[in-house]
């Protein structure tokens, strides 16, 4: 069924034998529809159909974790134009839920559409999101942050939401406690050291640990307190090593684990005088530092017209978008390879925790210029970022189709927000990405031929030269 897509291995072969499973009404079969072998359900819906509706939803999931941010931050920040953008993505929301009520639509070319106005809506929410964090925190400039390197009262804070880290923040220096507590970031919280309103705060101080998944090993070590304010958290159901920190962990709004502390209605009080009763934080003496803070809007002012310039002069010849969520497992170290492999002419633009894999790489510079060859843009809702460098340069050469600017694209998926991505990249005719390292088991044959197709999808094939050599050779 994945022959297109490349190998998988035979359990996860073996998971999408199963055509497709609804149940979402009266009507459907005894265990579900599809559950016996079928390829259609008793309402009609074939399995294509089921799994398209499936990614739908999928992608709407992704969406809401974005909108949810953008709508903390719209009331204290946000213009008429920017309430109306947060309404139009709530309309798609509300309109392609119910696309996937029973008995809707049963037409291919009109899922289709329906997922491109759900990928349109990622691209409107990652824009608007970008916009109300810049105008809330400044626009982020690069630094150098320091790398598991902490010491005193610390509070370690987990996850995207950069609102309630500025609300932590202040509530410490309103309490006359900054020399007192530091806040250090895991995770995609890194980036938060390139805003301007965040780097103020004195007791900011550096990053600890890598993608959300060493939080199990990260949060035993640390003495402090430790918050997670959204996805990714490990429940003590997934690991053991929860029980060693659950009395120090705090989850935030939505997000939570039995056991864990819930910080209600932005009262970091509790919080606060909990790290001040723990011990200073011992064992985080490293002298590593990683760099973060290139927002696209600062890329292409500091660095917009020299990119054209080494084009034009064959200095810079390829750029690479190696990015995208990271998890578990030794088969995402081809993005660490790729990384690696990259010619010292090209330049990599990252974003999301999967840069994890390899920043701690100095590439350097372009030869014969200041141009950095390593780009953090963000989190994964800054992802925009890469398309409005890509956008600003095809104007400035005067190349009409994006797909035709030498960029080569490797996206690592793990969850719902990665999908979102994606479609947002599709809606916007945005060809030749190859995902991995495995294939999504949401899509039968004829989703992959179409995405093929139409888009010139791939899978990685762990072997970056097979995938890649031509554009590695330079």
């Amino acid at each position: 069924m994945f022959g297109l897509f490349g190998k998988k291995e035979e359990s996860k072969k073996q998971a999408c034998d199963l055509p497709f499973l609804c149940w979402q009404c009266e009507m459907s079969a005894p265990g579900g529809c599809g559950a016996h072998g079928e390829s259609k359900g008793v309402c009609g819906k074939d399995a294509t159909k089921a799994r398209l509706q499936d990614l739908m939803t999928y992608g709407l999931r992704g969406l809401s974790a974005y909108r949810e941010h953008a709508r903390e931050l719209i009331e204290k920040f946000g213009d008429e134009a920017e309430w109306k953008t947060l309404m139009d993505i709530d309309d798609v929301t509300a309109e392609t839920l119910y696309f996937t009520l029973t008995n809707v639509n049963f037409n291919f070319d009109e899922h289709i559409a329906q997922l491109m106005r759900v990928g349109n809506a990622g691209v409107k929410v990652m824009d608007l999101l970008s916009e109300l964090h810049t105008k809330a925190l400044g626009i982020p400039t690069p630094v150098e942050v320091t790398q598991n390197k902490a010491e005193g009262k610390g509070i370690l804070v987990s996850g995207h939401n950069l609102d309630m880290l500025e609300k932590l923040l202040q509530r410490i220096e309103e309490r006359g406690l900054s020399d007192k507590i530091n806040v250090y970031t895991h995770s995609e919280m890194l980036p938060a050291h390139g805003y301007p309103h965040l780097r103020k705060y004195k007791n900011l101080k550096g990053n600890i640990g890598k993608a959300w998944f060493d939080q199990t090993d990260i949060f035993s070590k640390w003495n402090g307190t430790c918050v997670v304010n959204t996805n990714c958290i490990v429940p003590p159901e997934k690991s053991g090593k929860v029980k060693n920190y659950i009395d120090r962990l705090y989850t935030y709004k939505i997000v939570g684990i039995e056991g864990a502390k819930k910080i209600e209605n932005d009262n970091f009080d509790p919080l606060i005088d909990h790290t001040l009763e723990l011990p200073d934080i011992t064992g985080f003496d490293s002298d590593e530092k990683i760099a973060t803070g290139h927002h696209y809007k600062t890329v292409l002012e500091a660095y917009g017209a020299k990119v054209l310039d080494a084009i034009k002069e064959g200095k810079l010849k390829r750029v690479w978008v190696i990015a995208g969520c990271d998890a578990p497992g030794r088969k995402r170290d081809y993005f660490r390879e790729l990384a690696l492999a990259v010619p010292k002419d090209h330049i990599i633009i990252t974003s999301s925790c999967g840069k994890f894999r390899f920043n701690d790489v100095d590439f350097g510079t372009v030869p014969g210029t200041d141009i950095p060859r390593y780009i953090d843009l963000g989190q994964c809702n800054d992802s925009n970022g890469a398309v409005h460098i890509a956008l600003a340069v095809a104007n400035a050469l005067g190349i009409e189709d994006i797909n035709e600017l030498p960029v080569s694209i490797a996206l690592m998926w793990m969850e719902q927000k990665a999908i979102i991505i994606l479609l947002a990249l599709l809606s916007l005719g945005i060809k030749d990405i190859y995902i991995g390292p495995n294939a999504p088991q949401f899509a039968n044959e004829d989703i992959v031929n179409f995405l093929v197709q139409n888009f010139n999808l791939g899978v990685i094939s762990g072997d970056i030269h097979k995938d890649f050599g031509k554009e590695l050779a330079g």
